[in-house]
């Protein structure tokens, strides 16, 4: 059976390359800092994202925690973007593990109102938290992918110079914004005081993320990954194939934005469906069935049966991401499966049985 699985582009398989190299690959212990193939893939990270070091994890949340862990003491509050995964889908992580606490701001578009954020930098007091932290996410909105202008990313920086406050990128998506702005990934991430990239987004890799930053906090990082039981002994296993994906699927990325933009476009000319094209910056399209006369679980099933999958997103909506598990072929199947139903959902029709 054939699924089209649109949910996400972490349910992409790993490529034959990437089996291989997991299975040829030379390890350590990396806990004692002896895997080669740990250490590359750290190295070559860093590398691309123009940082001192970088620190293999098991996901793009763990790296993210480790940042926070990292940069903030206890008691100190995180300004966050309130659509940003670190603040909704991490399980409450902040306050767990840092025990930090978040001062989200309205962040459209991800973009952020300087005045506005700067207004919400805490003033020294004895009764206030100090603020020990600002979180910048690009591609921002995991419903939609929308990359953040570099001007905004540059005066965010700017400002936490200014009070001496670190900024830190959940760059999980890095690439596809990278593609999208027609810059290398280092040139978005270069005032930025940390990032991280994940390798299972867009890459095709089975496992992890890499978080990069000086080496001081770097090794800050790492101490507190041990902590945490992240500690790997073999973990060249795991970083292998994600060299193999740094070095082979970047090109995808570019193909992936493609496929959305040309997925958003032809699903807006279906009458029933709501789509914004302008919302559409890299891999991500959302779509409202608030006009049909049918509920969103009620849809997905029938989609289901078609075998395939979207992943529900509201009351009225859902979300589609091009991958490289979708061919030009599934993705025209999806349009020609989705307009047969709408069509059947339509007024007209049911007026007509």
């Amino acid at each position: 059976m054939n699924i089209i699985d649109l949910r996400s582009d972490t349910v992409t398989q790993p490529t034959k390359a990437m089996r291989d190299a997991m299975y040829h690959a030379t390890v350590g212990d990396d806990i004692m800092g002896e895997d080669p193939t740990v250490r590359e893939l750290e190295v070559l990270v860093a590398g691309i994202l123009g940082k001192e070091d970088g620190l293999f994890t098991s996901s793009g949340t763990m790296a993210n925690q480790l940042a926070v862990m990292s940069f903030t003491n206890r008691g100190e509050e995180v300004i966050v973007g309130d659509t940003s995964h670190i603040f909704n889908l991490e399980v409450g992580g902040l306050a767990a593990l840092s025990q930090v606490q978040t001062r989200s701001i309205s962040v459209p578009d991800g973009v952020y109102d300087i005045e506005k954020l700067e207004s919400l930098i805490q003033e020294e007091g004895i009764q206030r938290a100090r603020t020990g932290l600002i979180c910048i996410e690009n591609t921002n909105n995991l419903n939609a992918g929308l990359v953040v202008p570099m001007e905004n990313i540059r005066k965010v920086c700017e400002l936490g110079k200014r009070y001496g406050i670190p900024i830190y990128m959940d760059g999980a998506r890095i690439f596809n914004a990278s593609i999208a702005l027609g810059i290398e990934a280092k040139g978005i991430v270069k005032d930025v005081d940390a990032t991280m990239v994940a390798l299972t987004k867009g890459l095709a890799a089975p496992f992890g993320a890499v978080l990069v930053g000086s080496k001081e906090f770097i090794a800050k990082a790492r101490w507190f990954k041990q902590r945490i039981g992240g500690g790997y002994r073999q973990g060249g296993f795991l970083a292998a194939p994600g060299i193999v994906a740094l070095n082979s699927m970047l090109p995808q990325i570019a193909i992936d934005n493609a496929n959305a933009k040309i997925l958003g476009k032809r699903l807006s000319t279906i009458d029933g469906l709501l789509v914004d094209t302008n919302r559409i910056h890299t891999n991500i399209v959302s779509c409202s069935i608030e006009k049909l006369y049918i509920s969103i679980d009620e849809f997905l099933a029938k989609l289901l049966e078609k075998n395939i999958k979207v992943k529900r997103i509201s009351n009225t909506s859902f979300r589609m991401v091009t991958h490289y598990g979708i061919t030009e072929l599934e993705l025209n199947q999806f349009i020609s499966t989705l307009e047969e139903i709408v069509i059947r959902l339509s007024p007209a029709v049911k007026c007509q049985q």
